[in-house]
């Protein structure tokens, strides 16, 4: 018989690059989780935005199981039907020709990078190679991606870092044009910051970051890692902008909780990779392919998309119903199922304190840094489901004051 697995064996055994919390979930259903004491959860974290479907949703499992009774894996000396249907949506429905299929977002962010500098060495030469990124930014946790991202906690422990990253302030205009020259090969910008509290970039924002690539010879890259796939009521966020990229990194709910991630390019840009310049051994395999194709076809209609939209609404109505009780936060943003809580100066650095207590009364939220509650829920996640977490939350928020925790 084997030995029972309980959250001390993660103390024990993993690396400890996370602090979980003190339960273990073992099952889901929408949104909802189950723990190995079989209290339940309103799951208002959805894996970091990934399970945009909820938990179990029945035609990603059967998507899933009707692959693996094929084929799981074969390598990328060949390709596969699933994947070449997934990459047919993603270019029909978006401004990109060509896909590059990988397995996360950081691998997805990666390989944007890499492929700007390409094009700027092979069009312009090798002095063209700064990249702009903006202060706060989150892109992944390689070193490329980890120095892009404007978080120096993330990165200052795995120097030397590699050069030629600058970083502007985000939406803040003239200080990206101010690093922003003929030497710049890139701009990665999130439309919304993510990490970086729920902040959404300004209209006017992406438009001159737009002007500046298009003048400076630049490739403008969208890390919609985050707010792709429906998050933000649209398939990808700049569809909200107007303004189109010329690569868009996508992950997360691409796969619905399939570890999955893709790259999608303008056809001169993705032209300049050829066989042998890039590579993953299991990005596009048949079981992300089969997933995502049903995740896409799912999330990708007008139902889903304007259903996003008026859940915005009711989790944005009630949270500010919620701060007018208790005043917790400062400002509530956010665009579609990607929220942000901006605690008031008096209650900056504890929201982990409020997460913990929102677990204890059955609520899943998430932060971003020390002083924003993010929510990120399922984009079908019901009413009631809803409503339930959120009175959970607002006990979570009645304790955090009335315990002296404050």
């Amino acid at each position: 018989m084997s030995q029972p697995i309980t959250r001390q064996d993660f103390d024990a055994l993993m690396m400890p690059v996370y602090a979980p919390a003190a339960f273990i979930p073992v099952r889901g259903q929408g949104a909802t989780l189950w723990d190995q004491q079989g209290k339940d959860y309103i799951d208002f974290a959805g894996g970091i935005a990934v399970n945009a479907l909820g938990h179990a949703h029945p035609a990603l499992r059967q998507a899933l199981e009707q692959q693996a009774a094929k084929f799981w894996h074969t390598g990328n000396g060949y390709t596969n039907e699933p994947v070449l249907r997934l990459a047919r949506q993603l270019v029909m429905a978006t401004f990109a020709d060509k896909v590059f299929f990988c397995n996360s977002g950081a691998e997805a962010n990666e390989a944007a990078l890499k492929v700007a500098r390409k094009y700027a060495h092979d069009h312009f030469g090798p002095e063209k190679s700064g990249i702009v990124a903006f202060k706060n930014a989150f892109h992944g946790r390689t070193l490329f991606t980890v120095t892009a991202g404007g978080q120096p906690s993330y990165s200052q422990d795995f120097a030397p870092l590699p050069p030629d990253i600058h970083h502007a302030i985000f939406n803040d205009l003239n200080s990206a044009a101010a690093l922003i020259d003929d030497n710049t090969c890139a701009v990665i910008v999130e439309p919304v910051q993510g990490e970086g509290g729920g902040l959404p970039a300004d209209g006017e924002f992406l438009k001159g970051l737009r002007e500046l690539c298009d003048k400076h010879h630049a490739a403008l890259i969208f890390d919609e890692v985050q707010t792709g796939v429906g998050r933000t009521g649209e398939l990808y966020a700049y569809m909200h902008y107007d303004v189109v990229p010329d690569l868009l990194s996508t992950a997360k709910a691409l796969g619905g909780g399939f570890p999955m991630g893709a790259l999608l390019a303008k056809e001169s840009f993705a032209d300049v990779m050829v066989p042998g310049t890039h590579g993953t051994t299991y990005g596009g395999n048949p079981l992300a392919g089969a997933v995502g194709h049903r995740v896409l076809e799912l999330i990708n209609s007008r139902e889903v998309l304007d259903g996003v939209k008026q859940r915005h609404h009711w989790l944005v109505g009630r949270l500010h119903e919620i701060n007018q009780r208790y005043g917790l936060f400062s400002e509530i943003r956010g665009l579609g199922l990607l929220i942000g809580g901006e605690l008031r100066d008096e209650y900056q650095g504890k929201a982990k304190q409020i997460l913990s207590l929102a677990a204890e009364e059955g609520a899943m939220v998430l932060i971003a840094g020390p002083s924003v509650i993010r929510f990120a829920p399922s984009l079908i996640i019901t009413e009631t489901e809803l409503e339930h977490g959120l009175r959970r939350f607002e006990r979570a928020c009645e304790r955090f004051l009335g315990e002296g925790l404050s």
